[in-house]
C-alpha cells in the first residue's frame, strides 16, 4: 500500500505519511461535501483508513454518508451509514433531553438559551441524523446560573469541571465514551454558558450582549435572530482556528444558514458587529474559508468585514487551508494563531505567555490532561513547561486530538 511504503509489516506508518493522507483526504472531503462531485477517489488502503479518522474528527461522517454522490469502497460505505445510524439515535436522547430541559426549565421560571448545534436542528437546517452534537451547549444570565446547574443535577447530570468559557456537567453514571467516531450510547454531555466570547488570542471578543438582545422567556429559547446565530457559528468557528480545531462541519453550518440569510439579515448582521465597537475583524477568516470552499458568501458581505480585519491576518486568511486550522494538522504549533494578535506588543505578550503560562493556564491543562480522553493517554498533556519546550526543540510533537483518531481507524488495517 502506498502509505505503508518501505515500512515494515504492522509498523505504523511515519508522521510524514501520515500528515500526508491527512491533507489528501482532508480536502478532497472538503471539496466533495461543497462541490458535491461524482468522482470516487484514487487512495489506497491507508489513505482510505485515515479518511474515516477525518471525518470522525471533523464531525462530518453522517453528513457524508447521505451527501457524497461517490462509493467507495465497500468498508467505507458500511462506516458512513453506521455512523450515521449512530447519530440518529443520540439526535433522539438529544431531543429528549432538551424537551425535559424545556419543561423543567419552565417549572423553575429559568430561562436557557439552545446553542449551536440545538439551534441548527431546531430550525431545521439539518435532518435527525445528519449532524452529530457531541454535547448540548446552552447559555443562561449570570443570575440564574447557579439556579440552572440545580436543575441539571435534579436531571441526573454533575458538574465535572469548569473553564473560563463554562460549566461542564456529565452524567452520573460515568459511561467511558465508545472508542471511535459516533456512537448512540456516549453519554451527553451539557456545557452551561453565561457569557459568549472568545479569546483571540489573548484579546476578548464577547457578543453576549447581541445573544441578549431579546428578552427570554422560562424554558428553552432560541436565538433572536439568524444574524446573531451567525455571529455566534462564526465566533466559535474563529476560537477553533486560531488553535487549528476548526472541524468542516463548523463550516457546513455557516453555509448552511448563509443560504437562509437574506439581505435583511446580513444587514443585521454588520450592524450587530459593529455595535459597542466590536467590529467583525474576527469574522473574516471563518468566512474567507467558508466561501472559498462553499463559493457561498458574497463580496458585498466580505468586503465590509475584511476592511477591519488586521492586516497581517487579512493576508495570512487569504492562503490558508482548513486542513492548515483544524484537527488535521498533525504538528503541535509553539505559537499557534500568533497572527491574530494585532500589534508587536501583542505577539510579544501572547509568546511570552506560550513560553511562561500564567497560573490559569497551567491549572486548564491539568483540567485536560484529566478529563480529555486523547490527553489522558498523551505523556505531552502531563509534561512541566520546560520539558515541553525541550521536547519541541529537538523534533516535531504530534498532537494527540488527531494522532489518537488515526491510530484507531488504522487498527482496522490487514
Amino acid at each position: 500500500m502506498s502509505g505503508f511504503a518501505h515500512q515494515p509489516p504492522h509498523a505504523e506508518p511515519s508522521r510524514d505519511a501520515v500528515q500526508a493522507a491527512l491533507r489528501k483526504t482532508t480536502e478532497a472531503l472538503a471539496s466533495d461535501l461543497a462541490l458535491v462531485r461524482t468522482r470516487v477517489p484514487q487512495w489506497s488502503e491507508f489513505e482510505w483508513l485515515v479518511a474515516r479518522a477525518v471525518a470522525t474528527m471533523h464531525g462530518v461522517s453522517p453528513l457524508l454518508s447521505g451527501a457524497l454522490r461517490w462509493q467507495g469502497p465497500e468498508h467505507w460505505v458500511r462506516f458512513l451509514k453506521e455512523q450515521r445510524a449512530h447519530t440518529l439515535r443520540r439526535h433522539e436522547r438529544a431531543s429528549t433531553l432538551l424537551q425535559l430541559l424545556d419543561e423543567d426549565a419552565r417549572a423553575c421560571g429559568i430561562a436557557l438559551m439552545g446553542l449551536k448545534g440545538a439551534a441548527l436542528h431546531a430550525i431545521g437546517l439539518y435532518a435527525p441524523g445528519e449532524r452529530p452534537m457531541a454535547d448540548i451547549d446552552l447559555l443562561v444570565r449570570e443570575e440564574d446560573s447557579e439556579g440552572a446547574a440545580r436543575l441539571l443535577q435534579k436531571l441526573g447530570f454533575r458538574e465535572t469541571y469548569a473553564t473560563w468559557k463554562h460549566r461542564v456537567f456529565e452524567p452520573g453514571d460515568g459511561r467511558a465514551p465508545a472508542a471511535f467516531g459516533e456512537h448512540a450510547d456516549n453519554a451527553m454531555k451539557i456545557e452551561l454558558h453565561t457569557r459568549i466570547r472568545e479569546i483571540l488570542p489573548l484579546r476578548a471578543v464577547d457578543i453576549s450582549a447581541q445573544m441578549f438582545a431579546l428578552p427570554l422567556r422560562a424554558g428553552l429559547n432560541g436565538y433572536p435572530s439568524r444574524a446573531a446565530l451567525m455571529m455566534h457559528l462564526l465566533l466559535h468557528a474563529s476560537g477553533a482556528m486560531v488553535f487549528r480545531a476548526l472541524r468542516l462541519i463548523n463550516l457546513h453550518d455557516i453555509a448552511r444558514l448563509s443560504a437562509l440569510m437574506t439581505d435583511a439579515d446580513w444587514e443585521e448582521f454588520l450592524r450587530l458587529g459593529n455595535a459597542r465597537d466590536s467590529r467583525l475583524w474576527w469574522a473574516l477568516p471563518p468566512l474567507s474559508l467558508t466561501a472559498r470552499y462553499y463559493c457561498c458568501i458574497a463580496h458585498r458581505i466580505l468586503a465590509p468585514v475584511a476592511a477591519g480585519c488586521p492586516w497581517l491576518l487579512e493576508r495570512k486568511c487569504r492562503r490558508q487551508s482548513l486542513t492548515e486550522v483544524s484537527f488535521s494538522h498533525l504538528w503541535i504549533s509553539a505559537f499557534p494563531g500568533i497572527e491574530w494578535a494585532q500589534s508587536i506588543h501583542e505577539m510579544l505578550a501572547y509568546a511570552g505567555q506560550r513560553l511562561m503560562p500564567n497560573a490559569e493556564v497551567r491549572a486548564m491543562r491539568t483540567v485536560i490532561a484529566a478529563t480529555q480522553p486523547c490527553a489522558a493517554e498523551d505523556p505531552w498533556a502531563r509534561l512541566p513547561q520546560g520539558r515541553r519546550i525541550l521536547r519541541w526543540l529537538v523534533a516535531r510533537q504530534v498532537r494527540a486530538e488527531t494522532l489518537r483518531p488515526v491510530r484507531m481507524a488504522l487498527a482496522k488495517l490487514p
